[in-house]
């Protein structure tokens, strides 16, 4: 389950700032962890996108809350094998505010003890005779689990499953054509429908395409990572290319705050305040801090 602690208002009265909320700022949120690497090797998983929360907090006036961003999963290196690395979690903290979202698992590589890696969303699984893996799964309210992959040796059709993506399950593989990263989830935060977190896509003897929300499609050859800052899944990447290629990463994740009033520190990587709706809106691409 996701962790997520708010007592808001409650906790404040408890720190002497009486029932009438005037020490207090509402606002909205989008949380987004740092989405999962592909499997490299063989008939690869896609990698699951990082988790992804949204909903409402109470920060307390002059107290200063922390935004953590967290990265992608990194590049599996040239030359070697293996599951795609997790993404990194994302939270908000401070007096009374606790939320964190996971990262995303990574996709599975073609190996009979492989299965997809669990996280926020989870990992695709391989395909191959013999060696079909298990997926990752998800947390719930966070994100889904991947797709499964296929096997048919009278066809010569081997491919993984997609990751999992915030708002959907990973494509499973089927015949001919890999899965096909789930799709992330929409969000309105900064005035544009946006998805964030899409899972990344198979590979094997086709390719999967990414997720909507910024997953990388599967391949041969290349490397497609996940977009930056919206926790996509990398895609999975086959070894018929060698040592020249190395496998995708996972894009990182954001902060989003969306508030009633101007805050008068911010600190960190982050745009803003964007007017949307009558809220001032920061955008912390990198970690920082922000006090009301």
């Amino acid at each position: 389950m996701p962790t997520i602690i708010t007592r808001g208002a409650a906790s404040a009265k408890a720190f002497g700032f009486g029932s009438g909320g005037a020490k207090l700022i509402t606002a909205s949120y989008l949380l987004v962890a740092g989405g999962a690497g592909g499997g490299k090797g063989g008939q690869a998983g896609g990698g699951g996108a990082g988790g992804v929360l949204c909903g409402s907090i109470c920060f307390i006036k002059c107290i200063t809350y922390t935004m953590t961003v967290g990265a992608g999963g990194a590049n599996r290196a040239a030359c070697t094998h293996g599951n795609g690395f997790n993404g990194s979690s994302s939270s908000i903290s401070g007096c009374s505010v606790s939320i964190s979202t996971t990262g995303g698992g990574g996709g599975a590589y073609n190996n009979s003890s492989a299965a997809g890696n669990c996280g926020g969303s989870g990992g695709g699984a391989a395909g191959y005779p013999g060696r079909l893996s298990a997926y990752g799964f998800g947390i719930s309210g966070q994100g889904f689990h991947g797709g499964s992959g296929y096997a048919a040796p009278c066809c010569g059709y081997y491919v993984g499953g997609g990751g999992g993506g915030a708002g959907a399950v990973g494509g499973n593989g089927s015949g001919g054509s890999a899965g096909f990263g789930g799709s992330g989830k929409a969000s309105s935060i900064t005035g544009t429908s946006t998805y964030y977190g899409g899972g990344g896509g198979g590979t094997g003897s086709s390719f999967g395409g990414g997720g909507n929300g910024g997953g990388g499609a599967g391949s041969n050859n290349c490397w497609f990572n996940g977009s930056p800052n919206t926790g996509g899944g990398g895609g999975g990447v086959s070894r018929s290319c060698g040592c020249c290629t190395k496998g995708s990463a996972g894009g990182s994740g954001i902060v989003i705050i969306s508030a009633c009033a101007v805050a008068s520190t911010v600190t960190g990587t982050y745009t803003g305040p964007t007017c949307v709706g009558g809220k001032k809106v920061y955008k912390f691409t990198g970690s920082g801090t922000i006090k009301f």
